[in-house]
């Protein structure tokens, strides 16, 4: 591919109809709040090289106003989803263990300033994350690619995103099944992604 060849990103009103992107049922989503259920969740992650990735903060609603999050963090297989929930000390430390280990590749979109806030509240620094919109700009797509637009490109059909779910409280320790299914399909959207560009 020449670096001039450039390729088009489909519009909101393409997506809009397109079928559904098939998701991750709440059968196949795992809520990780204890340390015990974190190092179960650990051993079933540590046997896949890639992992897709996202975390969720609480919204903050007012200018200057700090978000102390984030307050889950998704890890997700081609198969399953974990969504690790961190008031609990020893499963927040289980979660910033598997962030800062470098032999397995964390993929996801728009993660920079996830990353800033898990050093911040983590104190660790993820290691092998990959944006996968660089990847798409490399490969001569030229609008910002986030996770609906992949979607669309690599699968022709339209992710589903709830604006309610979105700006819900994370840092509610019962989390709705809608939050659950909206934190679990973003990382493993990032994963599918990741496996149909061929990057293994």
């Amino acid at each position: 591919m020449t670096p001039r060849e450039q390729h088009p990103t489909p519009s909101k009103d393409e997506i809009a109809l397109l079928e559904p992107f098939d998701r991750l049922g709440l059968d196949r989503i795992v809520l990780v709040h204890t340390a015990a259920q974190a190092r179960e969740a650990c051993a079933e992650l540590i046997d896949n090289a890639v992992w897709g990735f996202d975390t969720e903060s609480k919204p903050t609603f007012f200018k200057d106003q700090l978000s102390d999050g984030p307050h889950i963090v998704q890890l997700a297989t081609l198969q399953r989803a974990w969504v690790f929930q961190l008031q609990d000390p020893g499963c927040r430390d289980q979660a910033a263990a598997l962030l800062a280990d470098a032999r397995h590749t964390k993929a996801g979109f728009g993660l920079g300033d996830d990353t800033k806030r898990i050093v911040s509240k983590l104190a660790v620094e993820p290691a092998a994350v990959l944006e996968l919109n660089t990847v798409f700009r490399e490969r001569g797509y030229r609008k910002d690619m986030g996770v609906k637009g992949a979607v669309a490109v690599l699968f022709n059909r339209r992710f589903l995103k709830s604006k309610k779910a979105a700006t819900s409280n994370w840092a509610n320790p019962h989390l709705t099944e809608a939050q659950l299914v909206y934190a679990a399909n973003d990382a493993y959207a990032a994963a599918r992604v990741f496996d149909a560009l061929g990057l293994r």
